[in-house]
């Protein structure tokens, strides 16, 4: 049997962080197995559900690389077909018309009636105390066709066990006393969460679920109408949860813009270091190798290499520099500094575009000075944005000063506003702009000033790229050329900061 899974958004906000490791397992079990891998997005939730949302999704998918091998399915489009089956099932007896009236449903919930009768009686809850259960089919009928509005619920069986063996946690087991009747159709139609998923599923000839530990009771109630429907389950793999630092469920509602994938995507992350870090939480490929690219994570991952445990993602939300894991961070880091250069030179164009510092010379004239100017800088760069802020000097007269570099390099050594200019003298003076020709001269320069070359060369790379720390300077002074580099070190501009 070919292998396929699917992953089913709920198109009501940005992707989220743990959603999108739900895609990639999904994706990597695809590909490992040779099987396909599809997309559904969910979107009965008509009062929450926007296009917005589901193209915000559907681009983070994209980002990361998981195109579906199918068309794009919408839950909503199969609405008739999901009504359908539940109205067989009724057909058939194996779910019955629930007439309980609409505020008496909304109001106070059923299951809660239940429940309170259950305790003045001093029993067990029972899930199946409901009047309309086994009302004669003939009743039943005439109050539908009076128009009277009723809800269609599955008739669960007072004995006996739905079980399944989960190929993260193991085997699986729930009593049917323990699930309630449940609702396939409310009164209006519309047919429930449940009811669509397993329908859908059944279309789509899903053959493995791999969703999050937070649907394992759902799954219990989903087996019920594959079984009632006369349908095979599928095999079923749940996620452990991504939790935040302190150990709380890592969500929308508390962590904000952290959860979403989107914001490491803007913020300068690369898709294969974010997708590897994803990965790893949870998983674990028995490799002490941590970067791994998307075809080696296709060729080693297996479901058997997923966690029981909780995944951890670390941060400080109240630290700008602290927003995301350390470890996603050093990951990106080392994507960036070993990424081959014509991979990485695309995501820096992007970057560089979006921030107004690219220029069309650098993918012609200036190709090469351009390509060995992204070696020399990315060697300390963490996020793409590092090209744009850090490294804004190598592209742009418009740059800014660090305040801590200034009062670091400068304001310790007040004869450098002296010196300076004296030493682009006599850089402007040397013909062999290069390694070689550059630091004899500011070697020579020092020892004529009697202090270090440290010294200089620091208070140098204030005024040249803004920065207290980079790259080797000689290498930045050749980089960036006499022209520049005579004019910089001229400039009174850091001294007035």
């Amino acid at each position: 049997m070919t292998i396929r899974v699917r992953f089913a958004p709920s198109p009501t906000g940005y992707l989220h962080i743990g959603s999108a490791r739900t895609a990639l397992f999904n994706y990597l079990f695809a590909r490992h197995t040779g099987g396909s891998f599809l997309i559904r997005v969910e979107d009965t939730d008509l009062e929450r559900s926007t296009e917005e949302s589901t193209r915000s999704i559907l681009e983070g998918l994209k980002w990361l690389g998981f195109e579906p091998d199918e068309e794009i399915v919408f839950q909503s489009d199969s609405a008739d077909k999901h009504r359908e089956a539940a109205l067989r099932l009724l057909a058939e007896g194996k779910a019955y018309r629930d007439f309980t009236p609409k505020e008496d449903r909304t109001g106070k919930d059923i299951k809660q009636e239940i429940a309170d009768k259950a305790r003045e009686k001093g029993a067990e809850k029972d899930m199946r105390d409901n009047p309309y259960r086994d009302l004669p089919k003939e009743e039943s009928d005439n109050r539908a066709e009076a128009g009277e509005p009723f809800a269609v619920r599955l008739k669960v069986a007072k004995d006996g066990k739905t079980s399944f063996e989960d190929a993260v946690y193991g085997l699986q087991e729930r009593d049917y006393s323990e699930i309630e009747d449940l609702v396939l159709l409310r009164s209006d139609g519309h047919p429930l969460y449940n009811l669509a998923v397993v329908c859908d599923d059944i279309a789509m000839g899903i053959t493995d679920v791999i969703r999050g530990q937070d649907h394992l009771t759902n799954t219990h109630k989903q087996i019920l109408i594959y079984e009632s429907l006369g349908e095979e389950k599928p095999n079923f793999a749940h996620l452990p949860l991504i939790l935040a630092p302190g150990g709380k469920k890592l969500s929308k509602r508390h962590h904000g813009e952290i959860v979403a994938l989107t914001t490491y995507r803007d913020r300068g992350f690369l898709a294969a270091a974010f997708r590897n870090y994803l990965a790893l939480l949870g998983w674990s490929p028995k490799t002490e190798d941590e970067l791994l690219g998307l075809d080696e994570l296709i060729k080693v991952f297996s479901l058997e290499g997923i966690n029981r445990s909780n995944a951890a993602f670390n941060f400080d939300a109240n630290n700008p520099k602290r927003w995301t894991d350390d470890k996603a961070l050093w990951m990106n880091a080392e994507y960036i500094r070993t990424l081959p250069v014509d991979e990485l030179i695309p995501l820096v164009r992007e970057e560089l575009r979006g921030e107004q510092l690219w220029r069309e010379e650098y993918d012609g004239e200036e190709r090469e000075w351009f390509e060995s100017t992204i070696e020399l800088i990315r060697e300390r760069f963490y996020t793409l944005k590092d090209f744009s802020e850090q490294g804004r000097a190598f592209f742009s007269e418009d740059f800014d000063f660090d305040k801590k570099a200034i009062e670091k390099n400068l304001g310790k050594h007040p004869d450098l506003r002296e010196w300076l200019p004296a030493l682009a003298d006599k850089l402007e003076a040397i013909e062999d702009f290069t390694h070689d020709g550059i630091f004899p001269a500011v070697k020579e320069f020092c020892a004529e000033k009697g202090t270090k070359v440290g010294v200089v060369l620091n208070g140098a790379r204030v005024l040249l790229t803004g920065q207290a720390v980079g790259p080797s300077m000689v290498a930045a002074i050749e980089q960036l050329g006499k022209e520049k580099t005579v004019m910089r070190l001229r400039s009174q501009v850091a001294w007035n900061e």
